[in-house]
């Protein structure tokens, strides 16, 4: 695949609700940087399995994948609990993953030309998507901060659910996301730790605008 020279790349791995999205989408914002939620697309394709269940197939997951616009991602269907675990579950099929890492890929290394370059977020961005990103941040957080800013989001939709129910469905999804496989969720050595539990968001972006800043600058 064709790369574009010179670009910025961000790559960010994290368990759920850590907060990675949100500096994503700051990172993105302030660096003129296409963002792509690597995560929203396995939600995607969990929500195309609960809708398609005798349908479901590799040949489905390919077209829709390779069709796929970053406006389809933004379906707040895509937020509901029962869509993240099939995502967590879809996650494990490495034919699955083959196609999703084409698509990431395009998105990473060729973003469209008004952009100077990328930032993806998800469990495997560091690990194997872009293992040579200019900067790779691990951002996390406690379980139970995670659980708490998840349980709003979902009283912020009208979602009926409970907190024990979010911290019950986060530590299944972590368990998930570290033991699957196929690009398990982990730290990294030359990854820079984050940890949001403490920080609101503004602190948070300055930390990471600080780090990002003194290399550029050199």
């Amino acid at each position: 695949m064709k790369k574009r020279k010179n670009i910025i790349t961000v790559a960010i791995d994290s368990p759920a609700a850590a907060g990675a999205g949100t500096q994503a989408k700051l990172i993105s914002k302030y660096y003129n940087l296409f963002y792509l939620d690597t995560g929203k697309i396995y939600r995607y394709i969990g929500k195309l399995k609960l809708d398609n269940n005798k349908n479901f197939t590799y040949n489905l997951v390919s077209k829709e994948v390779g069709n796929l616009k970053i406006k389809q991602l933004n379906n707040k269907a895509l937020l509901s609990n029962e869509v993240a675990i099939s995502a967590s579950k879809i996650a494990k099929n490495k034919k699955i993953r083959n196609i999703v890492h084409k698509y990431q890929q395009k998105c990473a290394y060729n973003p469209p030309k008004k952009y100077k370059g990328s930032v993806l977020d998800g469990r495997d961005i560091i690990t194997v998507q872009l293992k040579d990103a200019m900067f790779k941040f691990y951002i996390s957080a406690s379980l139970k901060v995670r659980a708490k800013r998840r349980y709003e989001e979902y009283k912020d939709l009208d979602r009926k659910i409970t907190y024990k129910e979010v911290l019950k469905s986060l530590r299944i999804r972590d368990k998930s996301d570290k033991e699957r496989k196929f690009g398990p969720l982990k730290k990294t050595k030359d990854s820079i730790l984050i940890n949001t539990s403490k920080l609101s968001k503004k602190a948070c972006f300055k930390k990471i605008k600080a780090i990002m800043d003194r290399k550029l600058k050199n």
